[in-house]
């Protein structure tokens, strides 16, 4: 489903559809209103992207990330819920720049269109799991099981900065999250997974 998935994530952002982490499905009628220009030949994908972001002490610096070997990034939290983590986090598996076409009835823009498009493979926090300050230990995540909620596309635009997961050693390693064996979600000669992180602050 790679494909209409992608496409899924364009349209929305062709259409100026706020992002809430929910991929939004479309027809295959209007998925077909998506061109890429020069088909997939045109699809370019880098081997390194860089994050501009302001420092702590109101600087701006750049993180250089690596698609595929493990970087990973964060984005302010889409929930509202009371309780609810303040930031995302994603595996970065893969980086593309697209040049698409809209056209049909719903078009906004009809002239070819530069997008930059980050595939990711999504972390959840811990449930029950206290941190802060008060109790003295870091944010703890893990990634999300396998099923369609466990991978999707991300807008550059939205991550803060890149950031530094510690394995939760203890924890030990799963299959119990993606199927046992190599995959592109997992770096090259992992067979399974860490079943959690702390985020290093």
């Amino acid at each position: 489903n790679f494909i209409p998935k992608i496409k899924d994530h364009i349209l929305s952002r062709l259409l100026g559809l706020e992002y809430d982490g929910d991929e939004r499905d479309f027809t295959d009628v209007e998925r077909n209103d998506v061109r890429f220009i020069n088909n997939l030949n045109g699809v370019f994908q880098p081997k390194r992207f860089q994050i501009n972001y302001t420092t702590y002490d109101v600087r701006r610096d750049q993180d250089t990330l690596k698609p595929g070997n493990g970087s990973t990034v964060m984005m302010l939290s889409r929930e509202s819920s009371t309780n609810a983590h303040p930031f995302w986090y994603a595996r970065v598996l893969g980086a593309f720049c697209i040049n698409v076409l809209h056209v049909g009835p719903n078009a906004r823009n009809r002239s070819p269109q530069y997008m930059e498009v980050l595939w990711v493979r999504w972390f959840g926090v811990v449930p029950q799991y206290r941190w802060g300050f008060r109790e003295g230990r870091l944010p703890k995540i893990g990634f999300v099981p396998d099923s369609p909620a466990a991978f999707g596309f991300l807008d550059p635009s939205l991550v803060i900065r890149a950031c530094h997961l510690i394995p939760a050693f203890a924890d030990h390693r799963t299959n119990d999250l993606l199927r046992h064996g190599p995959s592109a979600a997992r770096l090259p000669g992992e067979v399974d997974d860490w079943a959690s992180f702390y985020v290093n602050m």
